[in-house]
């Protein structure tokens, strides 16, 4: 399923509104509690698979009934190894950190 995001730099998880993850057949591995502009949220997790620029990999993500368009956090990014270029705002490759 293809889906319009936005990449959220300042959240740290991927956030999928329910009907995505109803439509998909995510199951909920889990329940996360999250801090939210609104407070402090309990929301349903699932695992999927998320491709951006050709690259996939397997994501832990939210599932909120509020929200109505795929939020892209900081996490997913690092795992697909992509990052925002500040000067287009823009998604690019990036790489991974080993200290």
């Amino acid at each position: 399923m293809s889906v319009k995001a936005l990449v959220d730099t300042g959240a740290t998880d991927t956030v999928i509104p329910r009907k995505v993850a109803e439509e998909l057949q995510l199951p909920v591995t889990g329940k996360s509690v999250v801090l939210t502009a609104r407070g402090s949220v309990e929301l349903d997790e699932c695992i999927g698979v998320v491709e951006i620029m050709g690259r996939r990999r397997t994501i832990s993500m939210l599932i909120s009934d509020e929200i109505s368009i795929t939020l892209i956090g900081v996490t997913a990014l690092e795992l697909l190894r992509l990052e925002v270029d500040p000067v287009t705002g823009r998604l690019k490759e990036g790489v991974a950190l080993l200290f």
